[in-house]
């Protein structure tokens, strides 16, 4: 069958045009192959069984399949770690439930593009499969025949695609004190074509939908049928031995912590932007400059550009050495929408230019995560001045059972004392996050006029297994100001002040388990127990969450 699958695809790429040479892939092997948790570069192992490949240093080097060189094409790199980062776990056990239930004890992590994580932040154009081009690689799964097609010399394509479904139960939902009791469907499928390394077509779609909900659907619920992703990329020139390449269309971005631009994994949707963007990469320095816009998700039409917004940036990060990053950046966000008030009540839009730095990693067990930003324009008719800092420290318990992991934080985003008054605005914008991953798993909280202590504990029962509980203490920065959700719209005001600052305390609690090499099962709960200033604003509720989530890609 899958002879039959990869032979179909072959096929396919040569009714295009493409004249196929033979094939030169390894016979295949009924073995599943599983993914580290963490996007570090994989370890030399062989990818269907997980156990050393037996060959001198000299001999390990990947080899190309064909005339071209592929192994430095699509030019992947190491993805950056997030806050609160996990260390996967390590050494001989189960690395899924189908280990478990088959007895397959691997003495080490197999190699797979995707973590054992039921979400998956990066995009698919940058997971990386060129180890199927070993030359002694072991095609043991069903769909690699999908991955690193050669029909020839000069031409590689890859397909794939992912499909999930959410369930949701949602107490007290959005502070309204109502519930929502609902369904989220996504798809998405994607096909990626180079021509050697200097020109790629990527294209990917997506079909996503809700159901039997009792609110009215979020803008991030539901768009069915559209374009996901959709660029050329050619590559542009070397810098330093390194090439330089531009992408042009509609593309998803994540950088850094995706404290500020994020793909935003936990909406229905996903985020995307359409533009141009630069890169070049290399072990230790990585920069990218970009122009785009926001790309808008419609649930029963085209999807199409917000043409008020303009975002762009230079991102520059240096790798010190193996998990150690120190980013420098600076972004600006020029929004024309008349969503702001400023002084006597003037509505325009706003512009803001955002310069962050970053430092993050770990050493002899202990971990760490800070960073700053500063934050200067214009808002409506007034100047704008805000930042917000974090500041990260966590432990790693790499030799004990379960390899317990440990992080407390910091975080605060400015906010405006007397909002509307004066010439100057303090209310920190926090572009395109991923607040949802930072700020609890409710969805209530933003970067924006807040306070945060929160800490994190990590435990792996079994190596497939990933228990993460959460608590958060939240107080607003400035009581005259709002408190601010995930998506930045007001959820609740008390401009006298007089409301206090105690929003309340959160807990989040997730297990994911990763069943298979594709499949992952993911079960979440989530509260906010009520301050004084959710209980002195509106209906005093305490909002729940639960959720369970079955996930597969190929």
């Amino acid at each position: 069958m899958r002879n039959l699958l990869r032979s179909f695809a072959i096929g396919s790429v040569t009714l295009l045009g493409f004249s196929a040479a033979p094939s030169q892939q390894p016979s295949f092997s009924a073995v599943d192959t599983l993914p580290p948790l963490e996007n570090h570069p994989a370890p030399e192992t062989s990818p269907s069984q997980g156990e050393p490949i037996e060959k001198n240093k000299a001999e390990k080097q990947d080899e190309p399949t064909s005339g071209f060189d592929w192994t430095k094409v699509p030019p992947v790199r190491g993805l950056p770690r997030p806050g609160y980062f996990i260390i996967p776990p390590s050494g001989c056990g189960h690395y899924s439930f189908l280990d478990q239930w088959t007895g397959e004890c691997r003495e080490k992590p197999p190699t797979m593009p995707w973590g054992s994580y039921g979400f998956y932040q990066p995009s698919f154009f940058d997971t990386d499969f060129r180890y199927l081009d070993k030359k002694d690689a072991v095609w043991g799964d069903f769909w690699d025949p999908l991955k690193r097609i050669h029909p020839n010399d000069c031409w590689l394509f890859s397909m794939g695609g992912q499909a999930w479904y959410r369930h949701v139960n949602e107490v007290n939902s959005r502070l309204e004190g109502r519930g929502n009791n609902y369904g989220l469907f996504r798809g998405r499928l994607y096909a990626d074509a180079w021509y050697r390394d200097e020109f790629r077509v990527y294209v990917e779609g997506i079909y996503a939908d809700s159901f039997w909900q009792d609110l009215a659907p979020l803008p991030i619920d539901r768009d069915r049928g559209d374009f996901l992703n959709l660029f050329v990329e050619i590559k542009a020139g070397e810098l330093n031995d390194r090439p330089v390449y531009v992408r042009v269309g509609r593309q998803e971005m994540l950088f850094g912590s995706q404290r500020l631009v994020s793909t935003l994994d936990w909406a229905n949707t996903r985020r995307t932007f359409q533009g141009v963007r630069a890169y070049r990469a290399d072990e230790k320095f990585d920069v990218d400059l970009f122009w785009v816009q926001p790309v808008i998700p419609e649930a029963s039409r085209l999807d199409s550009v917000d043409n008020n917004q303009n975002f762009a940036g230079l991102w520059t990060t240096y790798k010190p050495r193996k998990g150690t990053s120190v980013d420098a950046y600076y972004l600006f966000l020029d929004n024309t929408n008349p969503v702001a008030v400023g002084e006597f009540g003037a509505r325009s839009g706003f512009n803001a230019h955002t310069l962050g730095t970053r430092y993050a990693g770990d050493y002899c067990n202990v971990l760490w995560d800070f960073e700053a930003m500063l934050q200067l324009g214009e808002w409506s008719n007034q100047t704008l001045v805000a930042g917000s800092t974090t500041a990260g420290l966590g432990y790693h318990w790499k030799d004990r059972p379960m390899n317990p992991q440990a992080w407390v934080y910091y975080d605060w985003a400015s906010g405006e004392s007397h909002p509307g008054q004066g010439g100057t605005r303090n209310t920190f914008q926090q572009l395109f996050p991923f607040g949802h991953y930072y700020f609890g798993y409710l969805d209530l909280i933003g970067r924006q006029n807040i306070h945060d202590l929160s800490a994190q504990f990590v435990l792996f029962p079994e190596k497939w297994i990933t228990l993460i509980m959460q608590g958060h203490r939240f107080w607003l920065a400035e009581p005259g100001d709002s408190l601010y959700a995930a998506n930045g719209r007001v959820l609740r005001n008390d401009a006298t002040g007089r409301a206090g600052q105690d929003v309340g305390t959160e807990i989040d609690l997730v297990a994911s388990f990763h069943l298979t090499a594709h499949s992952d099962l993911l079960f979440g709960f989530s509260k906010l127990f009520r301050g004084t200033y959710i209980e002195n604003t509106g209906p005093a509720v305490s909002p729940e969450l639960y959720y369970v989530q079955y996930g597969y890609r190929w």
